[in-house]
């Protein structure tokens, strides 16, 4: 032992370290408690393979620069807890016979070596991995592991997986590591809800319900706008859970007939992540549901998210009028404020004052000032409007028209030079012009003020992996109301959902926009200000080229980006 080389004359002389970083290393050393190896690759950039390199020649070890998932045995995983794979960085990956490999990042931790042979009762084989991989290893292999059993429903009455994650309690500034320093006597509710939200924001869940029945509490995430359950606990668990949500949340606990709303802050993975937490009495107990905002990965390209190229022309072209009102129409959940917020990003400049009031504000904007409604202290739409006059906009963005009173001053900004973005609730586009007739305002307003109204639904993106070529039966193309001429102009090729591990064997990952864009022509507005019908209305916009929601969701069928059942599923027959 006593003859082997140092670590730093094995970096120098296989160029894996400069000799002024070695020895900057050694005089820091001197004054630290800290390894050479941690020195060099926290103060002077050291590649964290470049010393498990080096340390494998020193002890001599094999080593390997990252770990693939499918070399772990998760059957192992069994008789190692995570918190003690990731305190002490060891991960056992695969038994041939009496011999167990081991993947481990520190050579001289031989105890953990041996106390992972006993568990297995097996013979040790060690093998070099640089700490962050071997981390980032453990975390998806337990992980994995929990799925496969099913043990994340069964955590109340064992050990969950565990993830760093960083949660910002209501009123305080610091952040509180619950999940990554919690101890092995965790307290089980508090784990089981940190590990929700760990197990929500990895699979891209838009909202958490929490539901509890007669014998039993149900959690269940929706994944691309379809919901799935993740996990079932005894019901006498129930109320800690719900007490846990609403101390995060910051609600009062002790009130449990009446509705809440609160918010959490969390920062997971380096992302910050609101979570929107609203409460309901139910006959069996309190009901939270919780909706997940990923601040930091909001999709504000247009083209992205679906939007084809002659669709986007026409919305920049739109974005940039000086004046008017466009609207976004579509149930909840179908996207609408993130078409606003990239509207608005795209326009955003030094040279414009742009000023939104939402319910509430889901993410922050850049240059842009941004106010959420309180009704509480009177602050509706209505009046945060009324008040933005008076700041010298030139863009206002309203979260949602609800009334005749926000209807009628946002339309009164437009006529004044301001141009104004919102939402409305109507099933297609030319349902906006007689729902906002039906609030009570002038149909002659309504036609001087619209500039465009624009539908979108999201629907499921076929998984690139897996999605399966067909040719379409006859069935398929009078289900998406196009003709077959059209489908053979596009490859007579349609695909289906298929299943892998990259998509949980659902068949699809992640979502994408359909558009449905009426822009107000001489036409159209003689029919508004005749109060005409939205048939009428959708009939004339089609005349005049504009594609409808199934139709553009024919398209994207044909370019293979979905499949005909989610289009069928988000959008309804046109009538003719």
């Amino acid at each position: 032992m006593f003859n082997r080389p140092r670590l730093g004359e094995l970096l120098v002389d296989h160029g894996l370290a400069s000799q002024e970083a070695v020895d900057a290393a050694l005089a820091s050393q001197r004054t630290k408690s800290a390894r050479l190896g941690d020195l060099l690759v926290d103060l002077h950039g050291v590649d964290p393979f470049a010393i498990t390199q080096a340390l494998g020649m020193q002890f001599e070890m094999p080593c390997l620069e990252r770990l693939r998932l499918d070399e772990v045995d998760l059957d192992l995983l069994d008789a190692v807890p995570i918190a003690y794979a990731r305190s002490r960085k060891i991960l056992p990956l695969r038994q041939s016979g009496d011999v167990v490999q081991v993947a481990m990042a520190d050579p001289l931790d031989l105890a953990a070596l041996d106390q992972v042979g006993n568990a297995l009762h097996a013979s040790t084989e060690p093998v070099l991995v640089p700490g962050p991989a071997l981390l980032e290893a453990v975390n998806m292999a337990y992980d994995k592991h929990d799925r496969r059993r099913g043990s994340y429903g069964d955590m109340l009455g064992s050990e969950a997986t565990r993830s760093t994650t960083e949660v910002v309690e209501p009123g305080f500034e610091d952040v509180v590591d619950l999940l990554g320093a919690g101890g092995d006597d965790e307290a089980p509710v508090i784990q089981f809800v940190n590990t929700t939200f760990v197990r929500a924001a990895r699979d891209r869940a838009s909202d958490i319900h929490i539901e509890p029945y007669e014998g039993r509490v149900v959690v269940r995430f929706r994944v691309d706008g379809v919901l799935q359950q993740v996990a079932e606990v005894p019901k006498r668990f129930h109320a800690s859970i719900a007490a846990r949500v609403k101390i995060m949340a910051g609600l009062n606990i002790a009130e449990k007939r009446l509705p809440q709303d609160g918010r959490i802050r969390i920062k997971l993975a380096g992302k910050d992540i609101d979570i929107r937490v609203a409460t309901a009495p139910t006959t069996h107990g309190e009901r939270v549901t919780m909706r997940l905002l990923d601040r930091s990965s909001v999709m504000l390209d247009l083209a992205a998210i679906g939007m084809d190229a002659e669709i986007l022309y026409k919305v920049h072209d739109l974005i940039a009028k000086p004046y008017g009102i466009i609207l976004v129409t579509g149930p909840t959940g179908s996207g609408k404020t993130t078409t606003l917020y990239s509207c608005l990003s795209k326009i955003n400049t030094p040279d414009k004052n742009i000023l939104t009031v939402e319910d509430p504000v889901e993410y922050q904007l850049q240059g842009i000032s941004q106010v959420a409604v309180n009704p509480k202290i009177d602050l509706t739409f209505a009046n945060g409007l009324r008040s933005f006059l008076r700041h010298d906009p030139d863009v206002i963005m309203v979260g949602e028209i609800r009334d005749q009173e926000t209807a009628e001053i946002a339309i009164q900004a437009s006529l004044t030079g301001h141009l104004v973005f919102s939402t409305i609730h109507t099933n297609d586009a030319a349902g906006a012009f007689t729902r906002l007739i039906d609030m009570g305002v002038e149909p002659f307003l309504v036609a001087s003020s619209l500039l465009a109204n624009m539908a979108q639904r999201l629907v499921r993106r076929l998984c690139e992996h897996c999605k399966q070529p067909y040719t379409p039966t006859e069935e398929d193309v009078l289900q998406l109301e196009v003709t077959t001429a059209f489908v053979a102009s596009r490859g007579n090729t349609f695909h289906r959902p298929g299943g892998c591990d990259q998509c949980k064997q659902s068949g699809y990952r992640g979502r994408l926009g359909i558009y449905e864009l009426l822009t107000v022509s001489q036409e159209v507005k003689q029919l508004v200000m005749r109060r005409t019908d939205a048939g009428a209305i959708k009939r004339q916009a089609v005349l005049e080229g504009m594609r409808t929601l199934r139709q553009d969701g024919a398209d994207k069928v044909t370019r293979g980006l979905t499949s005909v059942e989610e289009i069928l599923r988000v959008t309804q027959k046109e009538v003719a």
